[in-house]
């Protein structure tokens, strides 16, 4: 249980929505919300002060739930702490029974997981891998549009890892499978947890070995090879996507000329 009295940063969660004042997560919660305060979990620590996830059975106005994507632009540390929030509440609403004797679960005492009230089993978070790259060609680099981008904005190629899979194979799969290009360099950049509703995004760089581009009808709206001087709308900062596609322009002007394709 988190120390109620001191300062803290509260992580209010409903139905895959986060609680914010003025666009922050508020540095306090007062006892007169209605809310059982005594039924949070502290779940890390930021600059100092204890970071604690609360879920609301919708007592506080509906006005006040955003997507976690409104906290993009803040410190990734603290970012990371509200997508953990997202994460265990998410564990919480998915993971009500056991999959061992199917008895029904609550939230552990001790630990952040669901415990079986049957059998006593620990259920720890299902945490789904994936994994994200940014492919270059030359002073080119390789950018896609989703049916869920209304907006416009195209980004880097990104998938789910499948079994019996490593991650540079499923780097090479996803971008043969959406694009029909193949790579060679493939290596690893950096990983960012990613609570939508539950993933780890793993981010790779690679290079263009061979292919024309031809965008798989079923997965993507567009995919195309932009310069480095002249990108479309691209992902926000504060996704690992935007410092992919930082990266990569980056290494390009650094390098001054074209790099060479295999």
């Amino acid at each position: 249980m988190s120390k109620k009295q001191d300062p803290a940063y509260w992580c209010v969660i409903r139905d895959r929505r986060i609680f914010l004042v003025d666009g922050k997560l508020p540095l306090t919660l007062e006892p007169s919300t209605g809310l059982d305060l005594m039924r949070s979990r502290t779940i890390g620590e930021y600059q100092g002060c204890a970071v604690n996830w609360l879920e609301d059975p919708e007592i506080l106005p509906e006005k006040y739930f955003y997507s976690l994507r409104e906290l993009l632009g803040v410190d990734p540390d603290l970012f990371m702490l509200a997508g953990k929030a997202m994460q265990l509440s998410h564990m919480q609403e998915s993971q009500r029974y056991c999959s061992q004797c199917g008895g029904q679960t609550k939230l552990a005492d001790r630990v952040l997981a669901m415990q079986c009230q049957s059998c006593q089993q620990f259920h720890y978070p299902n945490v789904s891998p994936c994994i994200i790259v940014a492919v270059r060609k030359n002073d080119q680099i390789l950018l896609a549009q989703h049916p869920r981008h209304k907006n416009g904005m195209y980004t880097v190629i990104a998938g789910f890892v499948e079994p019996g899979e490593t991650l540079e194979g499923c780097v090479a799969r996803e971008v043969a499978e959406e694009t029909g290009i193949e790579l060679t360099n493939i290596r690893y950049f950096d990983s960012q947890p990613w609570a939508f509703p539950s993933n780890l995004m793993m981010g790779f760089l690679a290079d263009y070995r061979s292919g024309d581009v031809r965008p798989d009808d079923d997965e993507l709206l567009d995919a195309q090879w932009f310069r480095h001087d002249q990108l479309p709308t691209i992902a926000p900062p504060g996704t690992i996507a935007y410092r992919l596609i930082q990266a990569t322009c980056d290494a390009i002007r650094q390098d001054g000329v074209p790099s060479k394709a295999d």
